[in-house]
C-alpha cells in the first residue's frame, strides 16, 4: 500500500492532461499518481497510456461525475492518504510534503488543502478553494480569499495554518480511512458542493479539516462546466440545499430554508431583470429538484443536533454588500 496516491478524476480532458499530468507527476515524487476516467470518449485513456505509462488508470464504464466518479475510482486505489486533484491544476515542487507532515501529526485531522491561486492571474486567489472554505448561517460557501464572486490579491494574508470548514474539491489530500468510512461524496450530488457536504460531515463526527498554505497549486478552474452555465448554477443551488437538509437539524433546517426562499428568489429576479432566464430557471429548479429527491438523502440524524465551528453567525451576501467587499481576518 502507498502512503500517498495522487488521484485525478479526468472526463474529455486530455487537453488538460497534455499540459498539467506531467507537471504533477514530476512534482509528486513518493507518491503513486492514478487517472481515474469518466468514461472519456476524446483518447484521454490512450494518451495517458502513451505518453506516462507508470501513471495507473482507472477506466470507469460511464461518466459517474465528481462524486460517483470518485467513489467507484477510490475502490481501486490501495493508499494511506488520498489527493484528490482536479485535472486543471498545475502543482509546485514539495507541494505534498506540508500537507503529509501535518496529518502525521494529528490523528484527527482528516483532510487538508493547500493554497489555490489562479493559474491565470498567479497572485491572486482562485475561487474554488482559495485559502480554505466556511459557510455563513445560511449554508452559502465562501473563502479567505474569495468572497462572492471576488477573489482578492494573495499578500500572504492567509499564510496561516488554521481549522476551517470545508476543503475544495480541486485539491485536497483526505485520509484513505475517514474518507470511506463516512461513505465518501454523495453520488446525488452529481457535481459541485459534494466536497462541502463530506467535510460537514467529518466535522460532526468529531474530524478536524484544515487548511496549509505553505502547500500551493495553480488551479486554471471551470475545466467541465463554464463559471457562467446555467447547469452549474442549478446543481450549486440544489446540492447546496440538500446539504443543509443532510447536516441540520430539522427545525433549524425549517428556519434556515424559509430565509433561502426569499434570498434564492431574490437572486432569481435579478436575472430576469437582466434577460438571463435560464439562469432564473435554473434557481427554481435548483429548490424543485431538492424536493423531488429529499427521501434520498441520509440525515444522519445522530450527528445532526448542533451547528458546528468554523460558520459565519451572520450573513456573509449582507456583509459584503454593507460592510466591506474584502473577507479579511475578521469574521472568524
Amino acid at each position: 500500500m502507498q502512503r500517498v496516491a495522487v488521484v485525478i478524476l479526468n472526463w474529455n480532458g486530455q487537453h488538460f492532461l497534455e499540459k498539467f499530468l506531467g507537471n504533477v507527476v514530476d512534482c509528486s515524487r513518493g507518491a503513486s499518481v492514478v487517472v481515474v476516467d469518466n468514461c472519456s470518449t476524446d483518447g484521454s485513456v490512450e494518451w495517458i497510456a502513451t505518453n506516462h505509462p507508470k501513471v495507473e488508470r482507472v477506466v470507469l464504464d460511464k461518466n459517474y461525475g465528481f462524486a460517483g466518479g470518485y467513489n467507484k475510482g477510490l475502490e481501486a486505489v490501495r493508499a494511506e492518504y488520498y489527493i484528490l486533484l482536479n485535472s486543471d491544476v498545475q502543482v509546485t515542487p514539495g507541494w505534498i510534503e506540508p500537507m503529509l507532515s501535518l496529518m502525521d501529526s494529528d490523528a484527527q485531522i482528516a483532510a487538508i488543502q493547500p493554497k489555490i491561486l489562479s493559474y491565470s492571474y498567479n497572485d491572486f486567489f482562485e475561487y474554488a478553494g482559495a485559502s480554505g472554505g466556511f459557510i455563513d448561517t445560511l449554508g452559502y460557501p465562501f473563502c479567505r480569499g474569495r468572497l462572492i464572486g471576488e477573489c482578492e490579491q494573495d499578500r500572504g494574508q492567509y499564510d496561516d495554518v488554521r481549522e476551517i470548514f470545508w476543503a475544495t474539491g480541486a485539491a485536497f489530500m483526505v485520509r484513505a480511512e475517514d474518507f470511506h468510512r463516512s461513505g465518501g461524496f454523495d453520488e446525488i450530488f452529481f457535481a459541485h458542493q459534494e466536497e462541502i457536504d463530506l467535510c460537514w460531515r467529518l466535522k460532526r463526527q468529531g474530524r478536524k479539516i484544515m487548511v496549509v498554505p505553505q502547500s500551493v497549486v495553480y488551479h486554471v478552474g471551470a475545466g467541465t462546466l463554464p463559471i457562467w452555465s446555467p447547469r452549474k448554477t442549478y446543481l450549486n443551488f440544489r446540492n447546496n440545499i440538500a446539504m443543509l437538509y443532510k447536516n441540520l437539524p430539522m427545525w433549524r433546517f425549517a428556519v434556515v430554508y424559509c430565509c433561502r426562499v426569499g434570498t434564492d428568489m431574490l437572486r432569481a429576479l435579478s436575472y430576469l431583470t437582466t434577460l438571463k432566464f435560464s439562469f432564473a430557471s435554473a434557481i427554481y429548479r435548483g429548490h424543485r429538484d431538492f424536493w423531488r429527491f429529499r427521501r434520498k438523502l441520509n440525515r444522519h440524524d445522530e450527528f445532526a443536533r448542533t451547528m458546528v465551528g468554523q460558520i459565519y453567525r451572520g450573513s456573509i451576501v449582507l456583509h459584503y454588500i454593507f460592510v466591506n467587499k474584502c473577507f479579511g481576518n475578521k469574521l472568524l
